[in-house]
């Protein structure tokens, strides 16, 4: 029996109220559902650790636990990281 390798793990961390993160939660939906890949969703401010480290940058995606866009989300840049780290 053989198992595919996962996917690149990918965050979005929102805060409620916030208006960029409706829309950044379509376009990490867009691209990781064209990619076929999951995604999971955290609210910063029920982790004073995260909220501390991106008080002022949410929304922000994290890519392997790494940030790699906030504000608003470039679905292009972020689709071409996802099929660099699917490509391996």
């Amino acid at each position: 029996m053989s198992t595919l390798p996962a996917g690149p793990a990918v965050t979005l961390l929102t805060r409620p109220g916030c208006h960029l993160c409706e829309a950044a939660r379509a376009a990490v939906a867009r691209v990781t559902g064209d990619l076929g890949l999951g995604w999971t969703e955290l609210d910063v401010d029920q982790d004073p650790e995260l909220a501390r480290r991106h008080a002022e940058e949410i929304p922000v995606v994290l890519v392997d636990g790494v940030p790699r866009d906030f504000w608003q989300i470039d679905e292009r840049r972020l689709t071409r990281l996802l099929r660099e780290r699917l490509a391996g």
